[in-house]
């Protein structure tokens, strides 16, 4: 996993594991590393790597097995997937249209280099 430094670290973290999730590479009741994996890799404070799983863990994507770790929660997937359509509507989407409309690329157009880009 490389960092970047224009990002919180704790962000990153949970966008990794939510990334996993979506990709497949991290499966329903699967065990995502701990705390201390994450700080040992990274070179981080734990507390650090423990504000982006507890942030999955209250979102409900994440659950807690006492004294074993940390799971992904069943029905992760599409918590993931809707927690990332809305921001892609809230914030993506409206970035692209300004940048569109700077660019004088119309609602057509704009279809079109959609369907040319699948």
């Amino acid at each position: 996993m490389q960092l970047d430094e224009s990002k919180s670290i704790y962000l990153q973290i949970a966008e990794k594991i939510e990334n996993d999730i979506l990709s497949g590479a991290s499966m329903e009741e699967s065990q995502v590393p701990s705390t201390n994996q994450f700080a040992k890799v990274l070179q981080i404070n734990p507390a650090t790597a423990a504000k982006g799983i507890h942030l999955l863990v209250d979102e409900g994507i994440l659950y807690k097995k006492r004294g074993v770790g940390m799971f992904v929660s069943p029905g992760a997937k599409k918590l993931v997937q809707n927690k990332r359509k809305i921001h892609f509507a809230d914030i993506e989407l409206p970035r692209i249209l300004r940048a569109a409309s700077a660019l004088d690329i119309n609602k057509e157009q704009l279809i079109k280099m959609i369907r040319a880009a699948e």
